[in-house]
């Protein structure tokens, strides 16, 4: 018997260009900014964006600093964007896609976690819930950053 994770799918409707949308989530400089909890992050790549760029971030989680290092894997401008993680034994792949529709931008966020650590492949569907209300937060997050116009 295989144990995993179902994927963590979120969408919003984003008042906003599909520009602005797609910048916010690809880029981990406008990420930060829609994201308060996100409290620093470091490139460790020469490639500051698109395929090869990998950075490190802290998120503030439950009053605690959390670590995770990122790569953006996939990148198609104005459509999607892939990021991977690699942590406690556990790989994250995170696609961002974007499509526009009128005056407006759909985003949907697509969490995938594969594992081949027994304790990883028990413990990931019992935290999905968890996950899956922090990405719909970060997700009314993003939508509320770009639609303030705060967006670069």
């Amino acid at each position: 018997m295989v144990l995993g994770m179902t994927p963590i799918t979120v969408t919003r409707t984003i008042d906003a260009s599909i520009d602005v949308v797609f910048s916010t989530v690809s880029d981990i400089r406008q990420l930060s900014k829609a994201l308060p909890h996100v409290i620093r992050f470091e490139f460790l790549s020469v490639v500051n964006s698109g395929v090869g760029a990998r950075f490190r971030e802290t998120r503030l989680m439950k009053g605690k600093e959390v670590t995770s290092e990122l790569e953006i894997t996939e990148y198609v401008e104005n459509d999607r964007v892939r990021m991977v993680a690699d942590s406690h034994g556990t790989v994250w792949h995170t696609l961002f896609t974007v499509t526009s529709e009128g005056g407006s931008t759909t985003l949907t966020t697509r969490m995938d976690a594969r594992s081949d650590k027994l304790f990883s492949r028990v413990m990931n569907p019992l935290i999905r819930g968890m996950i899956a209300k922090a990405v719909e937060r970060d997700m009314d997050l993003v939508k509320a950053f770009c639609e303030s116009g705060q967006s670069e």
